[in-house]
C-alpha cells in the first residue's frame, strides 16, 4: 500500500512536472499504472479514487462496503467513503477544482501504454473543474526507473545471454556439420537448461527459429512441427532472463551455419548499422544535455533501413521499455511507428534495441542489445555487441 516515503518521492516528481497533483483511477483493474503505485489488493469491484497533491496528504475516494482492500490505509490520510455516484463526483471535484492534474491519459491514444482513463471519466474530472494533462513521463520517473542493485544484476545477466547464445549456435553448427542437426525447439530447451545452471528465470521462451521462420517476429518453435537447424542455415536467438530478484536482460543475436549468402550479409549489416545509428543518437543527445524521446531513436534507425531499401520490412518498434514491472516495461519505448511515443528518456530508465528485417517466406534478421541511461550517458549491453554475423 502506498506509503508517506513513496509519497514523497512522488510529489517531488509533480512538484518537477509543475501541476498540482495526480489524480490515480481504477475499476476492475483496467489501470494497472494506479494498481500498481497504490499497491491495491484484494477483490475491488467498484470505482476508486486515489488524489496525490502536491502538497499535503493523499485522499482516497472507495466504495462504503469495500474498505478491507484499503485496511492498510494510513489512519492519517483521509478515505472518503461514496455509496452514492453524486457523492463520488462531489469528493473528486473536492479534490481536483480548479487544479492542473495528471491521470493517465494520452491525447489522441498516441501512448496507448498511459491511456488507461476511460474518456467517461476524463469527461467527469473536467467537468469536475480540472485541467487534465498525461502522466507519462511521471510513470517513467516512478514506475521505470532502476535502481543500482538492479543495474548489476541486469549487467550479469546480459553478459551470461550472450554466453549462452554463442554456445547455443555453436551446437547448432556442430550438430549440422556431424549428420545429426538439432531441431529449433531442442536447442531452445538446451538454453532453458542453461537458464537453470546459472540461476536465471523466464516466464516463457527463447525463440529460435531458422531462415524463413525467422521472418515471423513472434515465432515460436513446438516440437509438433520441428525444423531442424542445418547447413545453409540462418538461424535467430532471441533469449531473455533475470536473476530471481534481478533485472531482465533481452538479446537477439544472428548465426549462419556455413558461410552466409551475399543477401543475408546485406541484410545483416542493415540491422546492425540501424542498431548502432540509434544508438549514436541517444548518445550524442544525452551527452548535449538535450532531452530524447524514444521516438527520435526509433527514427534513426528506421532511417537506415529504408535507406538500404528494406523499409517495407521494419514492421515492429525499434525497442521497448524493460524495469521491474516486467520485461516490456512502464517506460518509454523507442517507437514512432506503432505509437506515437513522446516520452523523455530519463536518467536510471532501461530499454531494448532491436530493429529487425522480415521478408516473409525468405529470411529474417535481428539483433538486439540493450541500454539504460545514467546522467548524460548511454550504456549498452552486453559490453560488446554482435559486430559480424556469426558463422558455425
Amino acid at each position: 500500500m502506498l506509503n508517506a516515503q513513496f509519497v514523497a518521492t512522488l510529489q517531488a516528481a509533480l512538484r518537477d512536472a509543475r501541476v498540482d497533483g495526480w489524480l490515480l483511477y481504477d475499476f476492475r483493474g483496467i489501470n494497472a499504472i494506479a494498481s500498481g503505485l497504490v499497491g491495491i489488493k484484494g477483490f475491488v469491484s467498484r470505482r476508486w479514487f486515489v488524489w496525490v497533491p502536491t502538497q499535503g496528504a493523499p485522499v482516497a475516494i472507495t466504495h462504503v462496503i469495500e474498505q478491507n482492500p484499503w485496511h492498510d490505509w494510513p489512519a492519517a490520510w483521509e478515505n472518503r467513503q461514496y455509496s452514492a455516484w453524486p457523492v463520488l463526483e462531489a469528493e473528486v471535484a473536492r479534490c481536483v477544482k480548479g487544479k492542473r492534474i495528471v491521470m493517465e491519459y494520452s491525447p489522441g491514444d498516441a501512448v496507448p501504454y498511459v491511456d488507461y482513463v476511460p474518456a467517461g471519466v476524463l469527461e467527469m474530472v473536467r467537468a469536475a473543474g480540472a485541467t487534465v494533462e498525461c502522466s507519462g513521463d511521471l510513470v517513467t520517473r516512478c514506475l521505470a526507473v532502476w535502481n543500482d542493485e538492479q543495474r548489476r544484476t541486469h549487467d550479469i545477466a546480459a553478459e551470461q545471454l550472450k554466453d549462452i547464445a554463442y554456445a547455443a549456435f555453436r551446437k547448432a553448427g556442430a550438430a549440422a556439420r556431424a549428420g545429426t542437426p538439432i531441431t529449433e525447439y531442442a536447442l531452445t530447451d538446451w538454453i532453458r537448461g542453461e537458464f537453470s545452471r546459472l540461476g536465471l528465470w523466464t516466464d516463457h521462451g527463447p525463440n529460435v527459429s531458422a531462415t524463413e521462420n525467422a521472418a515471423n517476429p513472434h515465432y515460436d518453435p513446438s516440437p509438433e512441427a520441428p525444423r531442424h537447424l542445418k547447413l545453409g542455415d540462418i538461424v535467430l536467438i532471441d533469449l531473455w532472463a533475470k536473476a530471481p530478484d534481478g533485472m531482465w536482460a533481452d538479446q537477439t543475436y544472428m548465426a549462419s551455419i556455413g558461410e552466409p549468402s551475399a543477401r543475408a550479409v546485406e541484410v545483416w549489416n542493415a540491422v546492425r548499422d540501424a542498431r548502432d545509428a540509434a544508438i549514436a543518437l541517444l548518445r550524442q543527445k544525452l551527452a548535449s544535455g538535450a532531452p530524447v524521446r524514444g521516438g527520435e531513436a526509433d527514427d534513426a534507425a528506421r532511417a537506415i533501413i529504408v535507406e538500404r531499401g528494406y523499409g517495407q520490412y521494419f514492421t515492429h518498434r525499434t525497442g521497448h521499455s524493460i524495469d521491474a514491472s516486467g520485461l516490456h516495461g512502464s517506460g518509454a519505448h523507442l517507437d514512432n511507428l506503432e505509437t506515437r511515443e513522446e516520452r523523455v528518456l530519463i536518467s536510471g530508465s532501461g530499454f531494448s534495441i532491436e530493429p529487425g528485417i522480415y521478408i516473409a517466406g525468405e529470411i529474417g534478421m535481428r539483433t538486439e542489445v540493450n541500454a539504460y541511461v545514467l546522467g548524460n550517458e548511454l550504456v549498452v549491453t552486453p559490453k560488446e555487441p554482435q559486430v559480424a554475423l556469426l558463422v558455425v
